[in-house]
């Protein structure tokens, strides 16, 4: 990079409530992203938006009371991006981190703001989304050129978009790592006696129809793991978080540990493989809800492998991701010179 070159980091999430009354607003947010929930007329929208937000937000708000009264995910991704910043810096990289939810504080409208006072004008669009999916990276991206584009003086900024990093080596060794920590507390230490549930996030079949890679991206990463960590262990892909009545990938995590609590499985290690930092999905769904199904269908050992959070290999993963990034934009460049 010149030393004119003012370099952005973006990290794109989709952001969570902080507090109990911000709750409503978010699920009126969430369901009124075209790329999150697909409707056969628009008009319907809003008007649903209104009905799901109004009628399930107090049953939302009880989930995250259990979980400490809000979501971490604002918190978690300023740290991710202040630690990547100073990674960056380590090798001689000078930037600036920006967090851009698409449902939730901080907006995208927000950061852009900040890019523009602080006068960037190189972008790295980073997703903190590993495999990519039309309701979260390419939402995300659309909504960010949509913005960057209505501002005059921002619309010949220098971007450069990371679509997805599902099979970047580093991201894996860091997902092995987390499973390392969480077999240490288990007490048969045979990895036979452990079943792995690789639980991602669901997203609705009809997506897959569209060209949606998010189910490949997802089975790499899991076929990567499983050749780092040994492939003669019992294991299982599994999907949650499932919104609506439309058919969405299975089979569902909760099906998935009810039945092996009928064969007889006593110990499950669960691993969270689309999600880079806790939030509700993994703070309730996961480690209150589910360890209840196990305990429930008689499994007597259940933990999870840790969130990445601020991890320091996964924040040298992001690292990576982004020199790799400059370094290719740097040969393209020197190419056509």
């Amino acid at each position: 990079m010149s030393k004119q070159e003012k370099l952005g980091i973006v990290l794109f999430n989709l952001g969570g409530p902080e507090t109990l009354e911000d709750v409503r607003p978010f699920l009126y947010n969430l369901f009124c992203d075209a790329e999150i929930i697909k409707l056969p007329w628009e008009g319907m929208r809003k008007p649903l938006a209104w009905f799901i937000s109004t009628f399930r937000h107090r049953k939302s708000s009880g989930y995250y009371k259990k979980i400490g009264g809000g979501s971490p995910l604002r918190r978690i991704t300023d740290s991710q991006g202040e630690a990547l910043v100073k990674e960056l810096s380590h090798r001689g990289i000078e930037a600036r981190s920006y967090t851009a939810m698409r449902c939730w504080k901080p907006f995208t409208e927000t950061a852009i703001d900040a890019l523009e006072k602080d006068g960037i004008n190189r972008v790295i669009a980073l997703p903190l989304y590993p495999q990519f999916s039309i309701s979260t990276t390419r939402s995300s991206f659309r909504y960010f050129i949509k913005v960057l584009n209505s501002r005059g003086g921002m619309r010949d900024i220098r971007r450069h978009y990371i679509s997805a990093w599902y099979d970047h080596p580093k991201y894996i060794e860091a997902l092995v790592e987390t499973i390392e920590i969480a077999y240490k507390t288990l007490p048969n230490q045979d990895l036979k006696a452990t079943h792995l549930i690789f639980s991602a996030h669901s997203v609705p079949e009809s997506y897959l129809k569209q060209g949606e890679p998010y189910l490949k991206h997802t089975q790499k990463t899991v076929e990567l793991l499983l050749k780092k960590l040994g492939e003669d262990r019992p294991w299982t892909l599994s999907f949650q978080s499932k919104v609506g009545p439309v058919k969405w990938l299975e089979p569902l995590t909760d099906t998935v540990i009810r039945n092996l609590g009928k064969e007889g499985v006593k110990q499950i290690l669960i691993v969270p493989v689309s999600f880079v930092s806790d939030h509700i999905e993994t703070l309730y769904e996961l480690d209150i809800l589910y360890k209840q199904t196990a305990d429930e269908a008689g499994i007597t050992h259940f933990t999870r492998a840790p969130a990445f959070n601020t991890m320091p290999k996964f924040i040298s993963a992001l690292a990576d991701i982004v020199e790799e990034k400059l370094i290719k934009v740097k040969a393209i460049k020197s190419s056509k010179d």
